[in-house]
């Protein structure tokens, strides 16, 4: 009987340590302590993050300063419907993010994949409009280097007249929006394995930190956009 209420007590001790969960990492104490430790890890790589973009964005600042004009207007050759399309799918995205957290918290397995493939379905639909309009540059020649030559036909009189100023504008444009649709790729990734191990079905009320860490790179990479959208695509709104 002793020997009974002893055993009790060791299983006890397992249950508040999580050491019967297998996701456990032996170096962690408990589940609790697990999460605490990723989610610091997380959020020290999104320091880095904002370190890097606010370099980019620092230069974009400096160089919108001195040639005010010249980026107003090479930013009427951006298409800002389809930028704001953008920018309604990837805040659609977020929710599902959000969704697909909530379904863990649930235990609703189902809906995890579901919210998880909707995710993954919008960051797609993003990098695919994104394609789109950098074929546009393209075909227009607005793409900076050698082959720089705005076509008359296809852009406004202004931008062939600002010449190769432009050429900074676009730069800008590519280089920024490019590393943004690098991280939307890494992050497609990161979700489509947090997606096999659903499936699997490792992730429920116990456990869904992956999901949460993961929810925050997404997050932040749309945020990025929100700021992107209106910096790149709207400067030039009100100018002529």
């Amino acid at each position: 009987m002793a020997s009974t209420a002893f055993d009790s007590h060791l299983e006890g001790l397992d249950g508040a340590h999580g050491g019967h969960h297998s996701s456990l990492q032996h170096q962690f104490d408990s589940l609790e302590q697990q999460k605490e430790s990723s989610t610091l890890g997380m959020w020290m790589f999104l320091v880095t993050e904002i370190m890097f973009f606010g370099g980019v964005f620092t230069a974009y600042v400096i160089y919108r300063s001195t040639l005010h004009g010249v980026f107003a207007t090479a930013s009427h050759e951006l298409n800002v419907p389809l930028g704001a399309f953008n920018t309604a799918v990837l805040i659609g995205s977020s929710l599902t993010m959000a969704l697909a957290i909530r379904a863990a918290q649930v235990n609703q397995r189902k809906l995890i994949l579901l919210f998880l493939f909707l995710t993954m379905a919008l960051g797609m639909t993003f990098l695919g409009v994104k394609t789109v309009e950098y074929k546009e540059k393209f075909d227009h020649h607005l793409v900076p280097g050698p082959h720089f030559n705005p076509d008359p036909e296809h852009v406004s009189a202004e931008l062939v007249q600002v010449g190769d100023k432009a050429q900074i504008f676009f730069a800008l444009y590519f280089i920024m929006t490019g590393i943004h649709a690098l991280h939307m790729i890494i992050g497609i990734g990161v979700l489509l394995w947090l997606f096999v191990l659903s499936w699997k079905g490792r992730f429920d009320s116990s456990y869904y930190n992956p999901l949460e860490c993961a929810g925050l790179y997404w997050h932040f990479v749309d945020i990025v956009w929100i700021f992107l959208f209106p910096l790149l695509y709207l400067i030039g709104a009100h100018a002529h």
